[in-house]
């Protein structure tokens, strides 16, 4: 069985790992994936894609909404939602993973399971900002044939949960590669401590990106047995989802966000021309209630200057490097649309 690259000695940084190395150590967090593989008809379409839903906690996230952000390195993607997080700095839906074209039936779907849980949406209140995430995986997956229905976003919501994640080639991650390798669903944590207070840290990637030249495979592993792979993304890309339970501003969070940028540089990406490369973040040590009739809100947040600053911005770096490199470890070889192959990598 594929394993996390831990578990093949191959060690990320220098924090300690939460207990099930995943965005789920995070509290509350939870993760579902469904996952489409199958052939569509005889003509060589083939549905090798899904959705991925991971949420903040496991309450109404419409009517107590999370502390978010967002943070583009490069803006080759085609996301929904990302506007109104960097304006209001709240998340109040499910963040959605899938593919390019899976983004309107993925985002109609999920609304359609926030207004089933909210009534009032758009007769007592206002509207409410789905989040979606996307990258292409047409190389593996019959992509213009739309395999996606709302209602695999929907069956992603529902099968949330709190325990490991399933990684590699697993929902949204299902036809994506990385490096030229099998890529897709990747998932760590980091602890950062100051005396007796832990605070989480847990990164969730997409990976689709990168050029088999490009992998820094030497940091990782001394074998020189794996070939070099002649497949690539079409236009490749990652999401990377970071959760904590830190009390951080939307501000404070988007400089710790930045901070994903360096794990995935560290692996061998440049953020090229067709890439989408994007992090979403969101803390769950506020929920911000949707109606309220207090004039002032109090929360906490740390202070800007702490010591403990450096270690999320480390953790940060650390659990995305670590998620790149669980998305290889875990994926396996697929075949797909047209009988195409991507083989997995061998650490």
């Amino acid at each position: 069985m594929p394993r996390k690259v831990r578990e093949k000695g191959i060690v990320i940084g220098t924090l300690t790992t939460g207990e099930k190395n995943c965005i789920t150590d995070v509290a509350g967090v939870r993760v579902g994936h469904v996952t489409l593989d199958e052939k569509i008809n005889q003509d060589g379409a083939y549905a090798c894609t899904g959705v991925t839903a991971i949420l903040p906690h496991e309450g109404n996230l419409f009517q107590q909404k999370v502390t978010a952000a967002s943070y583009v390195l490069n803006g080759f993607g085609k996301t929904t939602g990302l506007v109104q997080v960097n304006e209001l700095g709240v998340i109040e839906s499910p963040i959605m993973l899938t593919n390019t074209f899976g983004v309107p039936a993925v985002t109609q779907g999920t609304l359609q399971f926030m207004l089933d849980s909210n009534n009032e949406i758009g007769h007592s209140t206002g509207t409410i900002n789905i989040v979606v995430g996307e990258c292409n995986d047409s190389y593996l997956n019959s992509i213009r044939e739309c395999p996606i229905t709302p209602g695999h976003a929907i069956e992603a919501i529902c099968k949330a949960s709190n325990e490991p994640a399933e990684e590699g080639a697993v929902g949204a991650g299902k036809g994506m590669m990385c490096f030229g390798y099998k890529g897709g669903i990747g998932s760590s944590s980091r602890i950062v401590t100051h005396g007796s207070t832990n605070y989480t840290v847990g990164c969730m990637v997409l990976s689709n990106f990168g050029q088999s030249s490009e992998f820094l495979a030497h940091r990782y592993t001394t074998s020189n047995v794996q070939s070099e792979s002649t497949s690539s993304p079409t236009d490749g890309s990652i999401i990377i989802v970071l959760a904590t339970d830190a009390p951080l501003s939307s501000r404070q969070l988007t400089r710790v966000i930045k901070r994903c940028g360096i794990g995935l540089g560290r692996t061998g990406s440049h953020f090229s021309h067709g890439s989408g490369d994007i992090v979403i973040g969101f803390t769950t040590a506020h929920q911000i209630a949707h109606v309220s009739e207090q004039l002032i809100e109090i929360r906490t947040q740390l202070r800007e200057d702490h010591p403990i600053m450096n270690q999320l911005f480390a953790a940060a770096a650390e659990a995305t490097e670590e998620a790149i490199l669980n998305s290889l470890s875990q994926a396996q070889t697929t075949i797909g649309r047209n009988g195409h192959k991507v083989e997995a990598y061998q650490f």
